[in-house]
């Protein structure tokens, strides 16, 4: 039996409820945390992911962690076997749980995440139920432009619920620009009523670039082990890619045809 006590990350960073958002935000850039869990001593109370930090707007961050907080919407044991966490965070559509001792004791005792689960499945050897990506890819992909603001990629980060977004220019995609990215570059979000348009800044000044990429022809396994490797959420799918010689991984420009995500790759482990 492979259960979640095998691969979750032990003690992990949290935040205590009255934590001020300023400091929790400053957390997420030093680290690269997708999710910290808020405790009360070490009892688990809520959890706050980036996308949470990304909708704290400039008057707001004053505002504690108890206001900033997320319900818990999937706790893991460390008993809990690996495929049936798998099942409850691509149910609940999280990428991350955190670990209690058990559910009448909720003391915090680790994180588990869909990166963990898939690393696990690598090293056991599984095989995916499919074997290329072309029978994963999403086609339809959300995107944006090189040249848009910053306030205009939160608003479609918020509304689709997408972390990661491919960057465009001249109908080749150049780049990838993410919720890290945009923690990092040090710009908080502007409440609405201000002029966006002259505070914000472009996505190419924000965006990765080269890119990670794969295409319709790479294998579901090779794909997994990219998304451990470069600890990625999703990974776009292209044709003509125009590789860098030195990270072979890595296109300076492709045509952009679809993208395929961990929870993609997750599913296709699972019965």
């Amino acid at each position: 039996m492979n259960n979640v006590g095998e691969i979750m990350t032990s003690d992990p960073v949290s935040v205590s409820v009255d934590t001020y958002a300023t400091k929790v935000r400053s957390i997420f850039r030093e680290g690269w945390f997708r999710s910290i869990p808020v405790v009360s001593g070490n009892r688990l109370e809520g959890i706050i992911t980036r996308g949470d930090m990304m909708n704290i707007t400039s008057t707001k961050s004053s505002i504690d962690a108890r206001g900033i907080m997320e319900h818990l919407k999937v706790v893991a044991t460390p008993e809990m076997d690996i495929s049936e966490i798998a099942k409850k965070l691509l149910n609940a559509g999280t990428i991350q749980a955190p670990v209690v001792e058990s559910t009448e004791n909720m003391n915090l005792v680790g994180m588990v995440s869909i990166g963990d689960i898939i690393k696990k499945f690598l090293y056991n050897g599984e095989k995916p139920r499919v074997q290329t990506l072309s029978e994963l890819t999403t086609k339809n992909v959300v995107t944006c432009n090189y040249d848009d603001f910053l306030s205009k990629i939160w608003n479609k980060m918020d509304e689709t619920g997408f972390s990661g977004l491919p960057v465009i220019k001249k109908k080749k995609m150049i780049g990838i620009i993410t919720r890290k990215d945009i923690l990092n570059s040090g710009h908080v979000k502007i409440d609405k009523e201000s002029n966006e348009s002259k505070r914000s800044i472009r996505v190419e000044r924000v965006m990765r670039t080269p890119p990670v990429v794969v295409t319709p022809e790479t294998g579901v396994k090779e794909a997994a082990e990219l998304i451990v490797e470069y600890d990625i959420g999703r990974i776009p799918v292209v044709t003509n890619p125009k590789y860098v010689k030195k990270e072979p991984n890595r296109a300076k420009e492709a045509d952009l045809v679809g993208i395929v995500s961990r929870e993609d790759i997750l599913g296709s482990y699972l019965n």
